[in-house]
């Protein structure tokens, strides 16, 4: 049992050579990369203040358990240890579910779940919990079999917002698309042709998988807690703005509610 939490035992060893930069930590380009998972869900809970109370306070699990995203592959990549690798990949998987149970629209529901969305989450959590049952069993395919939940989550994006006639929406679409293909491809190259990135001395792109997917997810969640508001909340009006500036479409996504009565502007 002990033995899994010390340094290197989990089977998974990224591109980067470790222990370069610190003697006490393994990989430290992929540890210290993880820093958005930090910084940008505070922000996030902020903005998101008024979606909480008007249409689902949910959403605030989605920012926190991004940040339980950040601290678990920080902690794997600073120490290589499998319980590090679980609980990265475990928090990866807890995530996608919470999103799943809380975007999915519901005229994609089964029809023995009866369009209810209880029954559906619940359903999730069941899924989530014979996962991790399976990354425990397993945890050397962990990271490709997470990768294949991307793929489904993509189209379902492209699809809602083909659905969309805000050309915004349609903007922002298409930059959170576009960053996942790009964290797909450092992915790819750092797990399967690290020897090519290491005879150029750039071992490093699985940290710039973090910061890209970390753009791409949240992004994701912003896109999907608008469409939500159209197809659970039509009476209200979901507004996509940015912060700091709305005239910045580079600023940091967030979504508006407006009442019929006022704004619910933080």
């Amino acid at each position: 049992m002990w033995s899994t939490l010390e340094p290197g035992s989990s089977p998974v060893d990224w591109c980067e050579e470790n222990y370069t930069f610190s003697p006490m930590i393994a990989e430290f380009v992929n540890t210290v990369s993880n820093v958005l998972f930090f910084i940008l869900p505070p922000v996030l809970i902020h903005l998101f203040k008024g979606y909480g109370k008007i249409i689902n306070p949910g959403i605030h699990v989605i920012w926190i358990l991004l940040i339980v995203v950040g601290l678990s592959s920080a902690y794997f990549h600073a120490t290589l240890s499998l319980v590090g690798q679980l609980l990265d990949e475990l928090a990866i998987l807890w995530v996608f579910f919470a999103a799943f149970s809380m975007f999915f629209p519901r005229r994609f529901f089964p029809n023995f779940l009866h369009n209810d969305r209880k029954r559906f989450s619940l359903a999730a959590v069941a899924l989530a919990l014979i996962g991790t049952c399976l990354a425990i069993i397993h945890p050397a395919i962990n990271a490709f079999a997470l990768m294949t939940l991307g793929i489904p989550s993509v189209i379902l994006l492209i699809h809602e917002v083909r659905r969309e006639k805000n050309e915004r929406i349609h903007r922002l679409g298409v930059r959170c698309a576009s960053v996942w293909v790009l964290a797909v491809f450092c992915w790819v190259n750092d797990r399967l042709l690290c020897d090519a990135w290491s005879a150029i001395k750039f071992p490093y792109l699985h940290g710039l998988w973090h910061i890209f997917i970390f753009i791409a997810s949240y992004t994701a969640c912003v896109l999907f807690a608008y469409f939500s508001v159209r197809e659970e909340r039509p009476e209200k009006k979901a507004i996509l703005r940015y912060w700091p500036r709305n005239d910045f479409e580079l600023g940091i996504p967030y979504v508006l509610i407006k009442t019929h009565h006022k704004d619910s502007e933080i």
